[in-house]
């Protein structure tokens, strides 16, 4: 079977043998029936194992950057393959991991000094939370009392249990609310559906007010604020208005709790900068990176920790302060050989200096599909965007949500060469960072006709 991109069977037996085998992530498995097989990548796009070509418009689940196959990373990894795959980074070190965290810290903003390394994000986000609760206790004041956790509502940071717990959407949470810990929660700051009934115009930043509030009930017991900064990726692109991130600094310096920044999904240029929390000149105490670290390509994450938050790891052994946390794959040579050859292509390609021309002509492109009649709001930030679909645009009216319009609209997408995937009845468009200006008319036209489409009476 070697070199056979179908293992040796028809489209239709892997497609059986799918349906049989493989449970697959946020699907229901009950309506599950002849699934799209992907065999290969071109560029920006995926063909199925009919040869049907598709633009990749969610960057396969948000953490492609740079488009498939892309020569740099297939040769950085084929040449760490030739001197070994893996070997533990428990005590011992690894030329791409070493490498690769002094390019993070000299990309990350302040004094982001130290890299911990793990899997994917969600183990990002773990191994922040659990370094912040440890360090209040290791601190030179410590407060062991620093063990609570405040989050934002409709925030996703992954699906382990420390993660799920500062995680607020009911759809993935609530079936394991018994197994988590007890949450500080605040209002997103949802211009759209701003939960205190303000509108963006009249509002003074109110929403962050809440969040001043929330921060001061528990003050004495706050271990950190988690946040995903700018845009909360998995509610359905909810952009943050200019200045909350700066009021969240803020009041976490004012409570003297810890700032975690989950750049999960707005890391890497998604935003329009390397780092989100650049553009309101954030440091953040933790920052979580992970999707498109490796260009898309391995599982690897990292956590970025400031100097006083390591150095309150530091002691003798007899002092017990390490960090006694890890995971097997942790700094992955093949996967650190990725996200070098990643980092090269936006030195040498200048990626983040032809976003502008390619964020103004989304910006553009979406402006017609804002008016159409189903269209209740249209959010983007970057090359990121959330298309809200409504069953009623004056009274923002949702439609049912058995009615799965968003699944229908995706569906409809396809057969004009596009693969996207919704969040409920937002429709995201996260393409890579390579996209073209073509390629962004054809990726938000397609779109738009599938909306219409669908929602046509």
């Amino acid at each position: 079977m070697a070199g056979d991109p179908l293992y040796g069977h028809s489209i239709r037996q892997l497609q059986a043998l799918d349906r049989a085998a493989v449970w697959h992530p946020f699907t229901q498995m009950a309506g599950y029936a002849d699934p799209l097989v992907i065999v290969r990548g071109e560029g920006n796009y995926l063909i199925d194992a009919e040869g049907r070509r598709y633009l990749d418009g969610v960057s396969s689940l948000w953490c492609n950057l740079h488009g498939h196959r892309r020569p740099e990373i297939d040769r950085a990894i084929r040449e760490q393959l030739d001197r070994v795959a893996h070997t533990t980074l428990l005590g011992l070190g690894s030329p791409p991991s070493i490498e690769l965290a002094r390019r993070l810290v000299a990309l990350a903003p302040g004094d982001l000094g130290h890299v911990f390394y793990s899997d994917d994000g969600s183990t990002a986000v773990e191994a922040a939370l659990k370094i912040a609760c440890q360090y209040h206790r290791q601190k030179p004041r410590a407060e062991p009392r620093r063990t609570r956790f405040i989050a934002m509502e409709h925030g996703y940071h992954g699906d382990t249990l420390g993660s799920v717990s500062v995680g607020g959407i009911d759809l993935f949470h609530a079936t394991y609310r018994p197994l988590l810990m007890d949450v500080a929660r605040v209002p997103s700051p949802w211009c759209y559906r701003c939960p205190l009934g303000l509108r963006r115009d009249a509002c003074r930043l109110q929403c962050a007010d809440e969040m001043d509030r929330a921060v001061d009930r528990v003050a004495g017991e706050a271990a950190a604020v988690v946040i995903e900064p700018l845009v909360q990726g998995a509610a359905g692109m909810i952009v943050h208005p200019e200045g909350y991130l700066r009021r969240v600094r803020r009041a976490c310096d004012r409570a003297g709790c810890l700032l975690i920044a989950d750049e999960v999904a707005v890391g890497f240029g998604r935003t329009g900068t390397m780092f989100a929390c650049e553009q309101e000149q954030v440091v953040p105490d933790l920052l979580c990176l992970a999707k498109g670290l490796t260009g898309g390509y391995l599982p690897l994450a990292a956590t970025l920790a400031r100097r006083h938050v390591y150095e309150a790891f530091l002691g003798t052994r007899a002092e017990k302060k390490t960090f006694y946390h890890g995971h097997t794959y942790t700094g992955n040579a093949l996967a650190a050989a990725a996200a070098l050859a990643s980092l090269d292509i936006f030195e040498s390609q200048r990626v983040l200096e032809g976003l502008p021309a390619k964020i103004e002509r989304l910006g553009r492109a979406l402006a017609p599909v804002a008016r159409l009649e189903h269209v209740g709001d249209v959010r983007q930030k970057g090359l990121m965007v959330g298309i809200e679909l409504v069953a009623d645009r004056a009274s923002r009216r949702p439609y049912a949500f058995e009615e799965a319009v968003g699944d229908r609209v995706c569906a409809a997408v396809r057969p004009r060469g596009v693969i996207l995937r919704p969040l409920g009845d937002v429709v995201v468009l996260m393409p890579p960072l390579s996209i073209t200006l073509d390629e962004i008319d054809l990726l938000v036209g397609a779109t738009g006709e599938a909306i219409q489409e669908v929602t046509r009476p």
